[in-house]
């Protein structure tokens, strides 16, 4: 299984996945990257969420998978509460978006914005591993 299939960018969290050679399954992949969380530096956490495209972001600057999980549902207090948000906690808003609407992750941000930063580092690294999973879900049903 490919790395870059299931995860957005070359972030330091894809980068250790790869070094390590190819996996038997994507389920191995997918474990293997909820342990090597623990083992990035702070720094390698923040530049793994920075790498995900931010809600609602402009679908030219998503990759294919985002533009297909996010959809095209314009919400334009997205702009402002994710700014609202990296400014607080120094790193990009993450969610499982799951097919919810826009507007429920709205309420989802502006829920998270009230958490301490070391919950919401915990809370966007588990994102990236349960996208990654939705990912390998939706690729092996292909």
């Amino acid at each position: 299984m490919e790395v870059d299939l299931l995860f957005e960018g070359s972030t330091p969290l894809a980068q250790k996945l790869a070094a390590e050679g190819r996996y038997r399954s994507g389920a191995r992949l997918v474990a293997r990257a909820s342990k090597l969380l623990e083992q990035l530096s702070e720094a390698e956490k923040i530049a793994t969420l920075n790498a995900h495209p931010r809600i609602g972001e402009h679908p030219a600057r998503m990759s294919a998978h985002s533009r297909a999980e996010q959809g095209d549902e314009p919400v334009p207090e997205l702009e402002w509460l994710n700014a609202t948000y990296e400014e607080k906690f120094g790193f990009r808003f993450v969610v499982f978006v799951n097919g919810r609407p826009k507007r429920e992750i709205v309420k989802v941000l502006k829920q998270r914005l009230n958490n301490p930063r070391d919950q919401e580092l915990v809370t966007g690294l588990k994102a990236v591993v349960d996208i990654a999973r939705s990912r390998l879900e939706k690729e092996s049903s292909r």
